[in-house]
């Protein structure tokens, strides 16, 4: 009975804990985080056609027709420091403003149940992305603090299958939550087609959901072909800052989609994979995110808010990714990986960006699975985004030179649990 009501306490646990304590995004690109779970973080992200565990289902979820009976909850501690460097004359203050807030705690989790030889039901939880800024002098000249918070949690329903030798095949639904503020914002009240709506109105919901699908093909015994695919995720808007996004407060969640293969030696006796993959998050899907808000666009009729009105300006983004997994002993696997991803915006999107300034494109990562018996495991890792700076200027607001610079250091610990 022990065994039978341990790993379903552990995945609703995370469930219920992450619906309720969505925190922004670990390790990021642009605001999607970079994998999901211990395994593949320990891996820079990858995880498409290498298993990682429970949240391994995140990256692909046809995997749960391998992973077998399996429960985890793991926890992100998260540390990004980001600072924005203002040059030249008024309208804006000038010198260097870091952001407040540099540590999170993000709990994911989840379990995947065995139907039959050939098929298996998940649910899982993360945190799949989320910006945060919090600058205590108001480099706009309107009230401090000046920021952003958004956080965002997703709880996914799987159901994988082996549909013919070494084809597998998942997908389902995903439910998601948002909570968004803006503090600050009184100096764009004129840009504004909906003033009173665009800032200091407190956190808002936002709900909504897409699904997530995907394929593994294991093509012979050294070399595995894997796919997955997230559809946008349709939110409800954001009516308290109706005034701020494009669309009368719509931020939907981009999709993305993932390809990627794993290759083992063939020497039977070196244990290791090496897995490579791309990703593409297309931000530009979403008004929000991806409508200019360059002087241009600031100037050119369509208001904060309005349908055209103007956004972050970010490109679709892709992500590259190299790792390894090395089985040192029947007990103890190794990881590592790196990642390096597009830049986020153009350099004359820095004015509304510094209040997002998603800049890393970097990471790199290590991590570890341990087998402590009986069924239980630990598993951890450690992931660097490396400084990164963007540089431009905005003539609506004097032209002042802008510098946007972050990076992030990241801790994942979690605990496993076989039957």
């Amino acid at each position: 009975m022990r065994r039978t009501y341990g790993p379903a306490a552990l995945g609703a646990a995370a469930a219920v804990w992450l619906a309720l304590a969505a925190g922004p995004a670990v390790a990021t690109n642009g605001y999607i985080a970079n994998g999901y779970g211990g395994g593949s973080k320990g891996m820079a992200g990858a995880g498409v056609a290498v298993g990682s565990g429970v949240l391994g289902l995140a990256q692909n979820p046809a995997h749960g027709a391998k992973l077998g009976n399996s429960a985890g909850l793991c926890f992100t501690f998260f540390s990004p420091s980001r600072d924005v460097t203002i040059g030249g004359a008024a309208p804006l203050a000038t010198g260097k403003f870091e952001s407040e807030n540099e540590f999170f705690l993000i709990p994911c989790g989840g379990a995947n149940f065995r139907i039959d030889e050939r098929s298996a039901f998940g649910v899982y939880a993360y945190g799949n992305g989320g910006l945060n800024t919090e600058y205590d002098v108001n480099f706009f000249g309107g009230s401090s603090p000046l920021g952003v918070d958004l956080m965002q949690g997703f709880v996914a329903l799987n159901y994988a299958r082996e549909v013919a030798p070494g084809l597998h095949v998942g997908g389902g639904p995903v439910l998601a939550i948002q909570r968004f503020e803006a503090r600050g914002l009184e100096p764009f009240a004129g840009f504004s087609a909906d003033p009173a709506n665009l800032t200091n109105n407190g956190h808002e919901m936002s709900y909504g959901g897409g699904a997530k699908i995907g394929v593994l093909w294991d093509a012979n015994d050294h070399l595995t072909l894997g796919a997955s695919y997230q559809t946008r995720m349709w939110m409800t808007p954001f009516d308290d800052y109706a005034g701020l996004f494009a669309e009368q407060g719509d931020f939907d969640v981009p999709p993305i989609v993932t390809l990627g293969l794993a290759v083992r030696p063939a020497p039977a006796t070196l244990p290791l994979t090496v897995t490579v993959e791309w990703q593409r998050i297309f931000y530009g899907d979403v008004a929000s995110v991806s409508n200019s808000g360059n002087a241009a666009a600031l100037g050119a009729g369509n208001p904060l808010g309005s349908d055209d009105g103007p956004g972050f300006g970010w490109d679709d983004m892709d992500v590259l990714r190299v790792a390894a997994v090395y089985e040192a002993t029947d007990a103890l696997t190794l990881r590592a990986g790196a990642s390096w991803n597009t830049q986020f915006a153009d350099d004359d999107e820095v004015l509304l960006n510094t209040l997002a300034p998603a800049t890393p494109r970097v990471h790199l990562s290590v991590g570890f699975s341990y087998e402590v018996g009986d069924g239980w495991g630990v598993t951890g890792s450690y992931t660097h985004a490396f400084s990164e700076t963007v540089s431009g200027s905005n003539p609506a607001f004097g032209g002042q030179p802008i510098d946007l610079r972050m990076d992030q250091h990241e801790v994942s610990l979690g605990v496993t649990y076989r039957w």
